[in-house]
């Protein structure tokens, strides 16, 4: 990916270059410099600034370092790397941090480079932050510092370059920490990352109707389609923020036509969904450095907290089903409509990283890691869950009580002699009054009885007789009595 940017710097136009050349036959070349590059920076280390700067807007040469290869043994190659991009028009420093660092941002036409070394389109780099270095850019560094502490880039070992050095260097301070060599793993890398993001209906022409992202992290592999990542430095009232969070669900609210003729989220059209229900989860990191204390951190969470309520929380759905008893009813939460939002602090990402228990789930009561703190205890999966519990042990129990009916009734039989079977009533004939032959089951009184009534075997044989020999008048009207 970095590849592209020797030919993106050899199209720098022939202006640039005349001001490279003539700066450079002035001041004369650095250790291990040439004519083009006089600082002795690399081309992986220029491709490095590029990038950072492509994502981050503005950095110092410290911050690039920590996220692009914290395995050098300090940021001079960046330093270098950004006065050479700085002499070909490139990169651009207007001020410093409140710590004395030099901030770079890009131009223009370095802002054609990076998105090449980013492989992005240039549409979708935002700007160039021109003059925004000149106040020390408080809220910009907090934001690089937390993209720093969630990425936490594996610090690679480099080959050293041999270079002959008329003088030893200084050492360099850094003006952040340095993640140890076993530090845990982070999420992402430089490319996963874009700031300063309009989220906003196509159609509205103001960014009053939408909101602007400090910071949003794409990373699938993870498990994190997206992000969206708020950093507050503690110097804004709350009520600022809890307006922030209407206006993020405002937006996530938005819908469009889908390729199939249905409605959509509009976010859908920028981002890939989760399996998680509701909105994209936002993280919002508290950054209070020496302004306030421990206490008063505390406090601003818990007002920012209560008064986003009606964001975070889901609408309680009962259980009203038939048949359940009203002990056993439960219910959940419908996450539908609410936005996961996870609190968190600039010194605990930085001390523990990304996969440590450092997020709080706003309606969660501890801190958890971030596969917790997304999911939902208590949507519909967990109540699916408790319900089928709640059916096993009821039939569990309907089981358990046929086996002890069955038990007792084993035990009774095993003490007590079965009680002889009573003679079955059987009916007498109606002509002769000797018992009937019945079929099985026929001898019962209950059974309705025939249309010649209850027959013995040899009173029903002589009435089929007289039956058969009897002719069709004699059957109608009887036999003829003949006189004497």
């Amino acid at each position: 990916m970095l590849s592209g940017l020797r030919s993106t710097v050899i199209a720098i136009k022939p202006r640039m270059r005349t001001v490279a050349q003539s700066g450079a036959r002035g001041s004369g070349f650095g250790v291990g410099g040439t004519k083009a590059y006089p600082y002795g920076s690399t081309t992986a280390v220029r491709g490095h600034v590029l990038a950072a700067l492509g994502v981050l807007k503005l950095a110092t040469a410290d911050q690039m370092h920590r996220l692009m290869a914290p395995g050098h043994k300090d940021n001079k190659g960046f330093r270098n790397a950004a006065l050479d991009l700085a002499r070909h028009g490139l990169v651009v420093s207007e001020g410093s941090s409140r710590d004395g660092h030099k901030i770079w941002h890009l131009t223009p036409v370095g802002l054609d480079a990076a998105a090449e070394v980013l492989g992005r389109p240039v549409g979708e780099m935002g700007g160039i932050a021109r003059g925004a270095a000149r106040s020390g850019a408080p809220h910009a560094m907090a934001v690089n510092e937390t993209i720093i502490a969630i990425t936490r880039t594996p610090a690679t070992a480099t080959r050293p370059v041999p270079r002959q050095q008329t003088s030893p260097a200084p050492a360099t301070a850094t003006a952040g920490p340095v993640p140890p060599a076993d530090a845990s793993p982070g999420i992402g890398w430089v490319g996963s990352w874009s700031t300063e993001v309009p989220l906003a209906a196509p159609s509205s022409r103001s960014g009053r109707a939408g909101v602007r992202a400090d910071a949003v992290l794409t990373a699938p592999e993870a498990g994190l389609p997206v992000l969206f990542v708020e950093v507050d430095n503690c110097t804004e009232p709350p009520e600022t923020l809890e307006t922030k969070f209407e206006r993020y669900l405002r937006y996530f609210r938005l819908t469009t036509k889908s390729s199939v003729g249905g409605e959509m989220p509009l976010w859908r059209t920028h981002y890939r969904p989760s399996h998680r229900d509701g909105h994209p989860p936002l993280v919002f990191v508290f950054n209070p450095g020496t302004r306030i204390g421990p206490q008063a951190l505390k406090n601003r969470m818990t007002t920012v907290l209560k008064g986003t309520r009606q964001v975070w929380s889901g609408n309680y759905q009962a259980d009203r089903g038939y048949g359940i008893p009203v002990p056993e009813r439960d219910g959940y939460y419908d996450f539908s409509d609410a936005i996961p939002v996870l609190f968190t602090t600039l010194d605990r990402l930085q001390a523990g990283g990304p996969h440590a228990s450092v997020w709080w789930r706003c309606g969660h009561r501890q801190w958890e890691t971030l596969p917790d703190a997304l999911d939902n205890p208590a949507d519909h999966r967990a109540w699916q869950a408790r319900d089928t519990a709640r059916r096993a042990r009821r039939d569990e129990e309907l089981a358990q009580r046929e086996r002890e009916r069955e038990r007792a009734e084993e035990e009774r039989w095993a003490t007590e002699p079965p009680e002889p079977e009573a003679a079955r009533e059987v009916v007498s004939c109606e002509r002769c009054g000797l018992p009937t032959t019945c079929p099985v089951g026929q001898d019962d009184a209950s059974v309705a009885a025939p249309e010649d009534g209850w027959l013995c075997p040899a009173c029903s044989a002589a009435s089929a007789d007289v039956y058969q020999q009897s002719t069709l008048r004699q059957v109608l009207f009887g036999k003829r009595r003949r006189g004497k």
